[in-house]
């Protein structure tokens, strides 16, 4: 039987019957032999079984009643109600649409066989969408030809599907690429489907198309796909179906939406006011702010005047200075970029770092021979690989593809873009690849324009985010916290602001932090932004203080147009683009400066930050007095650095704001 159209299948199986008793005196079921698929289409992943003579009639599928048993029987839909099928090409679609238009019941009992065509074709089938399944029951082990009842919500039960022809284990596994199932406590052969924190490389392009419940089905399931869609197409739907049931209501609380969250990213702890744990600061002044100038970019000359005869840099922390305060000029960024990602040592000779090429090529080629030998048969019994592979061409064939270095077709850029990632699945198979990760490669592979030094600096650049593709999330739930404590800190009146609008969570931050602002600075942009994080200065987590800078310069307009939570998205999402990465730079710098100036810093801001207590004395202080903090060392480091260069200063309008900030307090 030919798979259905209009579908990707990613399981197939034959032999799959359903054992359907025609007679309420029959001793043995009926056996109806059917072929088993599951696809994926568009946004959804369908189950799909139907007979072997089944013909593509939409009027075919057939669905169960709320009464129905395990083992259920079975009617044509009644001809009046199929109606709206004819309206329709015979096609998958058409078959898809009729699932929720049509109603069925049960078969009235006969003498005969199941119901069939007068051309002798049968007239059962049916679908369903992953979505709206609750649950899977096994068989006992030991009893026979393996069997599967699927319970969809509402609790409408399927007939069992009994595997003669192979195993149940198979489609359970294809199952758990999209869903988590779990063993119900009460029967351990009922799996019971939870969906969070899985399919986490699912690409849903047009998410916010569809129905509020089906958004809030995938936030919660997948906040990865969720955030990497487009947020510009939110309309009031997102808002209304966050809303209570009570239509005067104005806004749903913020607890409310922190125990949504928390279903979606679990362990994710926001800082509301009452929540037990966290103390409350108050009055803490973080001083004025200082003006923040940047330089020109490193030139070659200046590069080439710290380096030795050996090749071996002379004045690193100066190098590191200079690109955190300018970023580099683009004839450096091949050789640089591999000292700032940590693939080339600093201290390293000319001979030591040719040498570890050496090394690193043919490590590369021995991890790139594995997959590539990999015949088509052994694949078919490798579905992580196959799905890796599947998954990386996908994402390869639309990343980037309006720049020069990867438009086209069968471009080479594209080619080399792929062989990484796939061989990066052998580095680190456990990980593999997850949706997000071309984006964080494309820039590399443009700069580096060679195969193997990429993919060592792809490594690098991955033992860094690592975090934020693994399943647990664990690097986005701490940066989303980190976050929220910095900007309280530094805005408590725009985080109240937030907050009352039901954004206190941050969320519409989760693609700034996941790719690393990929995607909302234009290329050139991102290759300026990340040289300078990559030095690690001033302070860590800087990335963090970028963000603070873009939601500042945001916040005039986001509070005085009365923004709500659709319209944060919205402008946020819009934003992609459109900013200004040496002012946001600025803006970050003067926040840094602004925080390792303040004699009262929260400990736990400290240790965000990586800095020592600010009230402790600083190494050039002979008095011990605290005259400089933190701040006297920053402006040491930067007393010899150049800046020709002025852009916008970054100070707020209200420098003597008192702001108030949670702290989580020492277990």
């Amino acid at each position: 039987m030919a798979a259905p159209a209009g579908g990707k299948v990613v399981y197939e199986q034959e032999g799959v019957f359903i054992h359907s008793s025609c007679g309420k005196n029959d001793d043995q079921d009926n056996l109806i032999s059917g072929v088993l698929h599951v696809l994926e289409k568009e946004a959804e992943v369908i189950v799909d079984w139907r007979p072997v003579d089944d013909t593509l009639d939409s009027s075919n599928i057939l669905y169960a009643g709320k009464d129905s048993s395990s083992v259920v029987e079975w009617t044509q839909t009644p001809k009046e109600k199929s109606l709206r099928g004819s309206e329709h090409q015979n096609s998958y679609e058409a078959e898809w649409d009729m699932v929720n238009t049509v109603s069925f019941k049960k078969k009235p009992h006969s003498n005969g066989d199941a119901t069939v065509h007068a051309n002798g074709e049968s007239k059962w089938s049916f679908l369903f969408s992953l979505t709206d399944l609750k649950s899977v029951k096994q068989n006992k082990e030991g009893m026979g030809w393996s069997y599967l009842v699927f319970c969809l919500k509402d609790d409408i039960i399927l007939p069992a599907l009994h595997f003669h022809h192979g195993d149940s284990k198979l489609l359970i596994k294809c199952l758990e690429k999209y869903v988590v199932l779990c063993e119900s406590p009460q029967d351990k052969r009922i799996l019971l489907v939870n969906c969070q924190n899985k399919s986490l490389s699912q690409s849903f392009e047009n998410l916010l198309d569809e129905p509020s419940y089906g958004l809030l089905q995938k936030l919660k399931r997948d906040p990865y796909t969720a955030t990497m869609g487009r947020f510009s197409k939110v309309t009031n739907y997102i808002f209304d179906s966050f809303r209570l049931s009570d239509q005067s209501t104005q806004r749903r609380p913020p607890s409310e939406m922190v125990d949504f969250l928390s279903d979606a990213i679990p362990g994710l702890k926001i800082n509301q006011q009452e929540e037990p744990g966290f103390e409350v600061i108050t009055r803490i002044y973080l001083g004025k702010r200082p003006e923040v100038s940047r330089r020109e970019p490193v030139s070659v000359e200046e590069w080439t005047k710290n380096m030795d005869s050996e090749g071996r840099l002379i004045h690193v922390d100066s190098i590191k200075q200079m690109i955190f305060k300018g970023g580099l000029c683009h004839a450096l960024r091949k050789e640089v970029w591999k000292f700032l990602l940590g693939y080339f040592p600093w201290h390293s000779t000319k001979e030591e770092r040719t040498n570890l090429q050496k090394r690193k090529t043919d490590e590369y080629f021995r991890m790139k021979l594995q997959w590539k030998s990999v015949s088509e048969e052994q694949e078919k019994r490798n579905s992580r690989l196959r799905d890796y592979r599947s998954l990386i061409e996908k994402d390869v064939n639309r990343t980037d593809r309006t720049n020069k270095f990867y438009e086209g077709q069968d471009n080479p850029g594209l080619i080399l873009l792929h062989d990484i990632l796939m061989t990066y699945c052998m580095y680190d198979f456990d990980l593999g690849y997850v949706q997000g990760m071309s984006d964080l490669l494309s820039p590399v592979l443009y700069v580096m324009e060679n195969e193997v030094d990429a993919f060592w600096c792809f490594v690098s650049y991955m033992d860094q985010m690592h975090q934020n593709f693994e399943e647990q999330m664990q690097g986005m739930k701490t940066q989303l916290i980190h976050l929220s404590t910095l900007l309280r800190l530094l805005d408590s009146g725009f985080c109240n602001y937030l907050e009352s609008q039901d954004s206190g969570y941050l969320y519409f931050c989760f693609r700034w932090l996941l790719i690393r602002f990929k995607r909302e600075f234009s290329f050139q942009d991102i290759l300026r932004l990340w040289e300078v994080m990559w030095t690690e200065l001033p302070c860590q987590n800087f990335h963090l203080l970028i963000c603070c800078a873009i939601l500042e310069s945001e916040k005039q307009q986001i509070m005085d147009k009365h923004y709500g939570f659709n319209e944060i998205l919205k402008h946020v999402n819009e934003l992609s683009m459109k900013i200004d990465v040496e002012d946001i730079l600025c803006k970050a710098e003067a926040i840094s400066m602004q925080m390792m100036s303040c004699k009262e810093l929260p400990q736990a801001v400290c240790e965000i930050l990586g800095m020592e207590n600010s009230t402790a004395t600083t190494p050039d202080s002979d008095t011990g007095e605290e005259e400089g903090g933190v701040m006297s060392n920053l402006k040491s480091t930067y007393q010899n650095i150049s800046m020709p260069l002025t852009a916008a200063n970054g100070t707020r309008d209200n420098a003597q704001q008192m702001a108030e900030v949670h702290r989580l307090t020492p277990a």
